[in-house]
């Protein structure tokens, strides 16, 4: 007897506005209506756009990273009723395969103008960037950052169950007293609930009023039920707990990448990317309380790109910023000044800075606190893996400056 086809729970259409799909939204609220109900125990295909809803096209212009409309993301599928699950259980989602879509084996990085989204290292590199990664099998390859080609460890950007409407107040007022509170610096701390582009699947007008009136961007990761968390090793063979806050979870997943390394630091920094990811589902009765739970736990999967012993260069940063202001313990800053500490290396071999920026987003760097104990200085590294590249980046072997183009840029 044959074995039994995985059902499709969800399918996307590329050529839809994503605003117009029924099975996908873009607020996180308990009232986003089910597209679908998924047995306790089932493994079903779960298909994605990416998480602006196709808004960036495989071209050699960055015009559509300048003008993306962040009101819109990120673009979710779901949510989905799973059978059985109640608030205080757990629920259990073991990543069993992602893939593109077949009709789109391309990805994107990009860097956002800093005046809309902005990243990691906005201040220094403020102009719209993009590359756009081809997928040969499981290695990827940037006509807009030649040299370099490695192997995805291809994830969800995103996974988590709805809040329940005390959870979701909770994150609001917290939020808004962010914001409050930092109302005198020169950037967007938070973002509030905004009722422009909300899409609520298949729900009606008063839904989608309420929830462009209540409902949480799904921008940042939360500690109540993960979201937007950018984990790159949430890959194939992990398994994800979750809380579980309402009757059925309402669970919902996007934001799939092909590659991406620790801090997704360009903001857009991952390997962007249309595709179905196969989920197994189970319910863990009471979870929440047998687990001491307040916040997702995960077991990484077997599944990763493999560099031998003395393979990676490591570079360290340290909380005294570009001025040499001194920062007390500042992570922030030290992991900032490792990045920059890699892009002057790099820049040696003729990569231009916004090249290396996005390569660094979305390779398989390994990031690391190293020491966060002897003050002032916190200190952080990034492992950079020397065999993505075509040629020799050690650094006992002189650097020779190469033709390495240029990555996409935006018109003005």
């Amino acid at each position: 007897m044959g074995k039994q086809e995985i059902r499709c729970a969800a399918k996307v259409s590329l050529d839809k506005p994503a605003a117009e799909q029924a099975c996908l939204h873009n607020r996180w609220h308990p009232d986003v209506p089910s597209c679908g109900t998924i047995k306790n125990g089932e493994v079903v295909k779960i298909e994605c756009v990416d998480w602006t809803g196709g808004q960036i096209g495989n071209n050699d212009s960055a015009d559509d990273v300048r003008d993306v409309d962040l009101t819109r993301v990120h673009y979710l599928t779901g949510p989905f009723e799973i059978e059985t699950a109640e608030p205080g259980d757990v629920l259990l989602v073991e990543i069993q395969d992602v893939q593109p879509m077949q009709d789109q084996p391309w990805g994107f990085t990009g860097v956002f103008a800093k005046e809309n989204g902005g990243g990691f290292l906005d201040e220094l590199y403020p102009k719209p960037a993009k590359a756009i990664w081809d997928f040969e099998g499981i290695f990827c390859s940037s006509r807009h950052i030649p040299g370099v080609r490695f192997a995805g460890l291809i994830h969800p950007g995103i996974l988590g169950c709805a809040p329940s409407p005390e959870i979701l107040e909770t994150w609001n007022k917290r939020e808004a007293e962010l914001i409050s509170a930092c109302s005198h610096m020169s950037r967007v701390v938070a973002l509030p609930p905004n009722p422009q582009s909300v899409h609520v699947g298949s729900g009606d007008d008063s839904i989608k009023e309420k929830v462009g009136r209540e409902g949480a961007r799904t921008i940042p990761g939360r500690p109540e039920h993960g979201g937007n968390c950018d984990i790159k090793n949430l890959s194939l063979g992990s398994k994800v707990y979750l809380p579980v806050h309402v009757n059925g979870a309402k669970f919902s997943v996007g934001d799939l990448h092909f590659s991406q390394g620790d801090g997704e630091i360009s903001f857009c920094g991952a390997i962007e990317m249309a595709g179905v990811i196969t989920i197994k589902f189970t319910v863990m009765k009471g979870g929440m309380e047998q687990l001491g739970m307040k916040s997702p736990i995960y077991i990484p999967g077997p599944v990763e790109p493999q560099f031998g012993p003395g393979r990676y260069i490591y570079f360290e940063g340290f909380s005294v910023d570009e001025n040499g202001k001194q920062h007390y313990m500042d992570a922030t800053v030290a992991y900032r000044q490792t990045c920059l500490r890699v892009i002057e290396y790099l820049r040696r071999y003729g990569y231009d800075d916004y090249q290396i920026y996005l390569l660094l987003s979305c390779a398989p760097v390994q990031g690391h606190i190293a020491g966060i104990v002897d003050i002032p200085n916190a200190c952080t590294t990034m492992g950079v893996p020397m065999d993505i590249f075509d040629f020799d980046i050690s650094p006992h072997v002189k650097a020779e400056k190469r033709d390495l183009g240029s990555c996409a840029f935006a018109s003005s």
